[in-house]
């Protein structure tokens, strides 16, 4: 019999750095170039089977805008896994990494899985503005050089989006660590209808 997990992952990152490119693309593979902002934060869903575990993700894609930020720590809260996304072409948005990752510290256990997405890689070529050597050399010296950092794009995804999920899973589902269901928050916007629950290997989806 299969053993069971609910975790909690949360998009964290500064307005349009593409947090909801990104689950999109994660959810329902599709990559919408007119995505409008999200307003508070918008709730998804995600079944999937990793070493022989049954894991229902709940990920939560928060609103980047400053006038939000207050409520950031009510969709936070909780949480196994953070994705803390910044935007390849803007050295603003990576600066701005710097404050959710010190509100984490300050907020949030030692346990919390966190992972550094570099998105927008498709424009990298004659846009970027945040080099992956100095982006390297921050993450490790301020999350430590475990910290897994990810360019992607979710305009033109490569899998890279599905193996970052894939491996805050593994951590989790290795940890054991899970939601229990009578603490789990309920969805105060968006709710999307689950799709059908995957199977993956040792490789990803199958």
């Amino acid at each position: 019999m299969l053993s069971t997990l609910e975790a909690k992952v949360v998009i964290l990152g500064s307005q349009g750095v593409g947090k909801t490119s990104l689950v999109t693309r994660y959810i329902s593979k599709t990559f919408s170039p007119n995505s409008t902002s999200t307003i508070g934060a918008s709730f998804m869903t995600k079944k999937l089977t990793v070493d022989n575990c049954k894991v229902r993700l709940q990920i939560w894609d928060t609103a980047g805008q400053e006038r939000f930020r207050a409520m950031a720590p009510m969709y936070y809260r909780g949480a196994q896994a953070a994705l803390l996304v910044y935007d390849i072409t803007s050295h603003e948005s990576f600066r701005e990494m710097h404050s959710w990752i010190e509100e984490l510290k300050r907020n949030m256990n030692e346990e919390l899985v966190i992972v550094v997405v570099a998105n927008k890689l498709d424009m990298a070529a004659t846009r970027r503005e945040v080099q992956l050597e100095d982006a390297r050399e921050y993450v490790t010296r301020v999350l430590g050089p475990d910290t897994p950092l990810y360019e992607v794009s979710a305009k033109e995804d490569d899998g890279t989006i599905e193996d970052i999920f894939l491996h805050i899973t593994r951590v989790l589902v290795d940890r054991k660590q899970y939601l229990p269901r009578d603490r789990r928050m309920q969805p105060s916007k968006t709710l999307v209808d689950e799709p059908p629950a995957q199977q993956t290997s040792c490789c990803g989806i199958v």
